[in-house]
């Protein structure tokens, strides 16, 4: 099954580092959060990709073509015309990046790679989140649903304290931490997709939460499963920062020992 990651916004909320990469070529120890997205579903055994590009998506492609050389030992014998040996360590990975366009909306980036799809359910995620999201069990329940897409769900563990005021709303009469039980389910990203979708894509001059989710959600046509452990986007710099300290402190909840599972 192909794995399909939008990775061609212009990442105008992080611009700090957009302005000179693609979002999806920041950085998580040392690792495009792109690699660590891969990474988690190759770990399930999923190691067939298709990369939308768009903004900068030269810098990946330019990831991709020296990836072998920027991840393995290498030995350059310069008394044999220069030859050089690899100690290869390399993903089993087959990776697709197609051009979908600078200004494309997610529902026409994905209109733009049908081709490279076939006539098998795919998957579908965002090239600027992270999760300990079980993939074979997003898988399984997609089946058991029968619906032409299911989106992950989450409640996101809240960021800020609640207040209780008075009736007057004028005086504070209590405090709490919101609890990730008061949040909004929101979609975290992690989608499985029957190849009808495309019919529901129009165009392609929509956002995909638009008129297509919607319009599924209309038909009945949506299913939702819902997880409790661990995602976190990287919608701006503090997300960044953030990430980067559960790396740092090898608390990072979407980091596998690479033992993959048995699909």
């Amino acid at each position: 099954m192909k794995v399909v990651i939008l990775a061609g916004g212009k990442g105008t909320r992080i611009s700090e580092e957009s302005k000179i990469r693609p979002k999806p070529m920041v950085e998580i120890g040392g690792k495009p959060i792109l690699w660590h997205i891969m990474k988690h579903y190759s770990y399930y055994g999923f190691d067939d990709f298709v990369v939308c590009c768009g903004y900068k998506g030269y810098m990946i492609k330019d990831y991709f073509i020296h990836y072998y050389m920027r991840n393995n030992n290498i030995k350059f014998e310069l008394q044999n015309d220069g030859q050089y040996l690899f100690e290869q360590n390399t993903e089993p990975w087959k990776v697709t990046l197609v051009d979908t366009g600078l200004e494309t909306l997610t529902a026409g980036r994905v209109l733009n790679v049908r081709d490279y799809l076939g006539e098998e359910p795919f998957m579908l995620t965002y090239g600027d989140g992270v999760s300990d999201i079980d993939i074979l069990a997003l898988l399984e329940f997609h089946k058991k649903m029968g619906k032409v897409i299911t989106i992950s769900t989450i409640q996101p563990e809240g960021r800020f304290g609640a207040l209780k005021l008075d009736q007057d709303l004028d005086q504070v009469v209590g405090f709490k931490e919101k609890a990730r039980t008061d949040q909004a389910w929101v979609n975290m990203g992690f989608m499985v997709m029957e190849p009808s979708i495309l019919s529901y894509l129009g165009e392609g001059d929509a956002m995909l939460e638009a008129g297509p989710f919607e319009k599924l959600a209309a038909d009945g046509e949506m299913a939702a499963y819902r997880h409790d452990g661990f995602w976190s986007p990287m919608d701006n710099i503090h997300d960044r920062d953030y990430l980067e300290k559960l790396w740092d402190m090898g608390k990072a909840p979407w980091k596998h020992q690479y033992s993959r599972k048995i699909k």
